[in-house]
């Protein structure tokens, strides 16, 4: 009686266990009738029929993670690399997730592996070391496409590593090293051009500068040249008004001025260390009394009587 007790007791508890199911947040439970699919039990608190119905298959619904294995790949130039990556998905129809594949984890990642053969074998090795970016949008755009059926959503592919062999990757330094040498000596080619055309249009510059300065000099000397030729020609002209009403004085003050001018000059000569006078000795006195005789009469006329009894002695030439 008590063994009875015991096994119905134990068969309530079965039974009330079967009829009661709670499905956990973040999961879906689907239900079968004989073995075929009825509905899907949600997050919460269901009731089901012992022996008539049961639990099917458990699917978790939240955002999960798959690693994808390395594997060996050939580029369109033959070039061998290992490459790994993760997977981001999640399931959005329980039921066909449950029902439509039958290994979901497996088929997914082997999917994914089969179109990054695809994907970096269409791709030099160059390329498909710096467009990572375009590689992981196209095998997401394919990779959700084929596995929409399954009910599931595939957020993100991320390749995680693309490592060339040993002996490529050590080429690859020397490009890249060479390469920018090449660059700096381009730089440093460049800066030396840049250099030497500065300096050419400081000296165009400096040439157009003294050009101008040479101009406007000859410029100032010629105008300084055409006011002493006004000078000299007013001087001329006042001359010979003083002439023409009769001024015999005038016109010896002016030989003579000119005359002294004309010695002192030739006395000032760099290549002169000798005057030699070729001319009458009484004729310079002469022309030197005049110019005394002269200048008496211009003192007499300012200074008045005192000015008048100075008297100017022409030099003595010879003994």
């Amino acid at each position: 009686m008590e063994i009875l007790t015991i096994i119905i007791l134990l068969a309530g508890i079965v039974v009330l266990a079967k009829t009661v199911r709670m499905v956990p947040q973040g999961y879906e439970w689907t239900v079968e009738r004989f073995g075929k699919y009825t509905h899907t039990m949600s997050p919460g608190l269901h009731f089901l029929f012992p022996v008539i119905q049961g639990v099917g298959r458990k699917v978790n619904m939240m955002e999960q993670v798959l690693d994808v294995p390395s594997q060996d790949v050939i580029t369109r130039d033959n070039a061998v690399v290992k490459v790994d990556g993760v997977i981001f998905f999640q399931v959005l129809d329980a039921a066909k997730a449950a029902y439509e594949v039958s290994n979901l984890e497996q088929a997914t990642i082997a999917l994914v592996m089969t179109n990054i053969r695809t994907s970096i074998g269409s791709m030099d090795l160059d390329e498909s070391l710096s467009k990572r970016d375009e590689i992981n949008a196209k095998l997401l755009s394919v990779v959700d496409v084929a596995t929409h059926p399954w009910g599931i959503k595939v957020n993100r592919i991320e390749l995680k590593d693309i490592q060339p062999p040993r002996d490529l990757i050590d080429s690859m330094a020397r490009q890249m090293k060479a390469e920018r040498e090449k660059r700096a000596n381009i730089l440093e080619a460049e800066g030396h051009r840049a250099s030497e055309i500065l300096r050419a249009e400081g000296e165009k510059q400096g040439a157009i500068l003294e050009a101008e300065g040479k101009r406007e000099a000859a410029f100032r000397d010629a105008e300084a040249r055409e006011r002493l030729a006004e000078a000299e020609a007013n001087a001329t002209r006042m001359v010979s008004e003083a002439i023409s009403k009769g001024n015999v004085q005038a016109i010896n003050y002016f030989v003579a001025q000119k005359y002294i001018e004309a010695f002192k000059a030739l006395a000032e000569a760099p290549n002169q260390k000798f005057v030699l006078m070729p001319m009458e000795s009484t004729g310079i006195l002469g022309s030197l009394g005049g110019i005394a005789e002269l200048a008496r009469e211009s003192l007499s006329q300012q200074g008045g009587p005192a000015a008048a009894a100075t008297k100017v002695q022409p030099p003595r030439i010879g003994g």
